[in-house]
């Protein structure tokens, strides 16, 4: 996969996406995490991956591997801007905004009030394992970051 880049003023350069990390590195990543949720979760998403031919599900497992400090924090209102009918979330949702159509988030945690909008506009807020047992092979999911 190609990706354009600006850089400075007018430099334009063109380089290739790294595909992600390999298995028994990412393992070595969940090694170094203290937090025990992020760690059975990222284990249990990298065997959903290998054992249903599932990559995106190996992408949200190195996401939640990232230090806290690089996390994902998205705010509803770029859930409505931009998601679709089922949005993945690896890291935390915020309130900020509005939302104001169904939409199943999928996040390692939301705010409160976040989660109070998003089920007010008739949308599910529910954990990524959830999604996972219910959408096993990651079809026509979105990752949100």
């Amino acid at each position: 996969m190609l990706i354009l880049t600006v850089k400075f003023k007018y430099r334009l350069t063109v380089g290739i996406q790294k595909r992600g990390d390999s298995v028994a590195k990412l393992q070595k990543y969940i090694e170094r995490k203290t937090n025990p949720e992020i760690k059975k979760l990222a284990d249990t998403l990298l065997k959903a991956a290998r054992d249903n031919n599932a990559p995106l599900w190996k992408d949200v497992a190195r996401k939640l591997l990232r230090p806290t400090r690089k996390m994902a924090e998205i705010n509803v209102s770029k859930i409505q801007r931009y998601g679709g009918n089922v949005v993945i979330v690896p890291g935390k949702v915020l309130a900020a905004g509005k939302i104001d159509r169904p939409v199943t988030v999928a996040a390692f945690n939301f705010s409160a009030k976040a989660r109070e909008k998003i089920i007010r506009a008739g949308g599910k807020a529910i954990s990524i394992g959830e999604l996972l047992e219910s959408n096993p092979d990651g079809s026509g999911i979105i990752i949100m970051e």
